[in-house]
């Protein structure tokens, strides 16, 4: 049994500064008034902290707000310059980085090409796209509080390898997490990049609030994110969620997979196999994800009846139907396990799919399971690695700042 914590001094000030910075965060500048508000905390004791806080460097005085009638106030907020992170993406093609300060706002970045070969160095390559990116935010490396990449495999805890990430040469080195904060001087964390992107759902789209879901990723691979009592499961070696290797009904039966991207839930739902769908279906593209926008767009317009020619929207029906069943009994083996409340759809082929897709799939879905979980789109903009990757940084960096203003014993 643990012992309480008694209340001293130095412990109060300290959630208080916490409280007070939190709020700052969530709404922006705000007047001491405001602050003893939302927090609680008497004026005085707002002054005081404030007091402290911009002392310490966390705060900054950000102008005047007008009041009533012969009455202003200060505001402050955030001191974005006290430490900055770097969240990183990274792909066989390229490692693409955003730094951004303490309050949140990216102030750089910078996309390294990385054409595949042998003999990579994987330290060199992640010197030179934090270097261009901290450049690019007026920094050095050095000032980097800590970096989170995100990349198409999973670290295993008991070995430090990485696994599931044939296809991405230079990273499948011993102590990877250890060497790449040795070469870099930087400390770094490497999660899945479609963990990150679950993340970056639970913080600001269809995920908020949920604390059971799925996200399903499907680009040129499959992947899948899996969070249960708000927290990520990633499993032993690191690899929950990776049901692109799964068997699967239809496909052929692969033993002993090595390969990426082959075998499993890949051969019918991976970017491959839906451009091959389309093709047969007669809807073009140079990828998956163009070809699915053109199906969609089809069942759009004939569901709109602005299309006279039915013939183009009886294809895409019949696509689109095809690709929900697959995708439908992918889910329902998740959902029969899990039981996840909501499972979000994103990735570029599915999110290529918009609407049309997504009712198609949950219907599918329904269809086979007696869960019945909601089917969302989801409705994080830009890159959801990156923006998952900052917000893990960001997350685990404020949790130092802030508890740093006052020393608790």
């Amino acid at each position: 049994m643990s012992t309480p914590v008694p209340g001293t001094p130095s412990l109060l000030r300290a959630i208080n500064d916490r409280a007070a910075l939190e709020a700052l965060l969530d709404r922006g500048p705000l007047t001491r008034p405001q602050i003893s508000d939302l927090t609680g905390i008497s004026k005085p004791t707002a002054s005081q902290l404030l007091a402290r806080l911009e002392e310490a460097g966390l705060v900054v005085r950000d102008g005047i707000r007008e009041g009533l009638p012969g009455r202003t106030a200060e505001l402050y907020r955030i001191n974005g310059s006290a430490a900055h992170v770097a969240g990183a993406d990274v792909t066989p093609a390229r490692i693409q980085v955003s730094v951004a300060d303490l309050a949140g706002t990216v102030v750089g970045e910078h996309t390294l090409p990385t054409p595949g070969r042998t003999g990579v160095d994987v330290v060199a390559r992640m010197a030179a796209a934090l270097d261009g990116a901290a450049a690019a935010a007026g920094l050095a490396r050095g000032g980097l509080g800590r970096a989170v990449i995100g990349i198409q495999g999973a670290v295993d805890p008991a070995t430090g390898r990485l696994g599931y990430a044939s296809h991405i040469p230079g990273w499948h080195i011993p102590d990877l997490v250890a060497t790449l904060t040795g070469g870099l001087g930087v400390r770094i964390a490497i999660e899945n990049d479609v963990n990150l992107a679950a993340l970056a759902e639970r913080a600001g789209g269809q995920a908020a609030g949920a604390s059971d879901f799925v996200l399903l990723w499907v680009a040129d691979g499959v992947g899948m994110a899996v969070v249960l009592n708000g927290a990520l499961h990633r499993g032993a070696t690191g690899g929950a969620g990776e049901i692109g290797y799964m068997p699967a009904v239809g496909a052929p039966l692969m033993r002993d997979v090595r390969r990426t991207h082959t075998g499993g839930v890949h051969s019918l739902t991976g970017g491959a196999a839906v451009l091959k769908l389309m093709r047969e279906h007669g809807f073009r593209g140079r990828d998956a994800a163009v070809a699915l926008r053109r199906a969609a767009a089809d069942v759009g317009a004939a569901a709109a009846g602005t299309r006279t020619a039915s013939d183009a929207g009886a294809r895409a029906e019949r696509a689109l139907t095809e690709l929900a069943t697959r995708l439908g009994v992918t889910l329902a083996t998740v959902v029969a396990i899990v039981d996840p409340a909501l499972v979000v759809l994103t990735g570029d082929v599915l999110r290529a799919g918009g609407e049309p897709l997504r009712a198609r799939v949950e219907q599918h879905l329904h269809s086979l399971t007696i869960p019945r979980p909601k089917v969302r789109l989801s409705t994080v903009q830009g890159n959801p690695v990156l923006a998952g990757a900052l917000q893990q940084a960001l997350r685990e960096t404020r949790d130092e700042v802030f508890s740093s203003t006052v020393p608790v014993p």
